[in-house]
């Protein structure tokens, strides 16, 4: 890209992400094959389950309260999850905003009935 792009976050429409209700997926920038920098908003009460991801993660909370894996986030904390490794469940214990940076696949979620969701 030859030029700065400027991305105005509240003013676009984020995905619902139909497999985990009172989610929103806001897709910022891909910083590599298939990487993806994003905002994802969780709406208090929802649940994204235990998962992991083929490369590794970061995630930055800007808004809000999280538990994640059993520990309570609030804004300003950020996590670092390796490749493969096992995280979550992910809880909204208020509504959260969640920046989140992944330099690959997204992967596979397992869901509750035991089918295999891509996110």
């Amino acid at each position: 890209m030859s030029q700065q792009t400027f991305i105005q976050t509240d003013l676009e429409r984020a995905l619902d992400i139909e497999q985990f209700p009172g989610a929103k997926f806001f897709p910022l920038a891909e910083p590599g094959s298939q990487g993806s920098i994003h905002l994802l908003t969780m709406k208090a009460g929802t649940m994204i389950p235990i998962h992991t991801h083929p490369c590794d993660e970061y995630v930055y909370v800007m808004k809000g309260v999280v538990e994640t894996g059993g520990k309570t986030c609030s804004a300003g904390i950020f996590w670092f999850t390796p490749a493969h490794i096992q995280q979550g469940p992910h809880i909204a214990i208020t509504d959260v905003e969640i920046l989140t940076i992944r330099l690959g696949p997204m992967g596979v979620f397992e869901s509750s009935v035991a089918d295999p969701l891509l996110l």
